[in-house]
């Protein structure tokens, strides 16, 4: 099953930061940015678990995706960090 199903983002800043809240059955569980250069990917929310970031070295202003399909990538690559951190905390509890 493709992760977006599973997921829904809500997009609250389009650029300079590209930034999403991340829902799960109507709860938040992660919150993705891209600004600087660096896209962060935290759980559950802004502040929370830093669970991935990447430095965009050949564009260290980048503030929003070039591309869909650039977005699309990094999107599912934040949302394959979330959805192992959802799994782990499950498996611990």
């Amino acid at each position: 099953m493709s992760l977006m199903k599973l997921y829904k983002l809500d997009q609250t800043c389009g650029a300079c930061p590209e930034q999403y809240d991340v829902f799960r059955d109507n709860k938040q569980v992660g919150y993705i940015r891209l600004r600087g250069g660096i896209l962060t990917v935290q759980y559950s929310d802004a502040g929370g678990i830093l669970l991935m970031r990447i430095e965009f070295e050949n564009d260290p202003l980048k503030g929003m995706f070039d591309t869909q399909e650039e977005k699309e990538f990094y999107l599912n690559k934040a949302l394959e960090a979330i959805e192992k951190h959802f799994n782990e905390r499950i498996t611990e509890a």
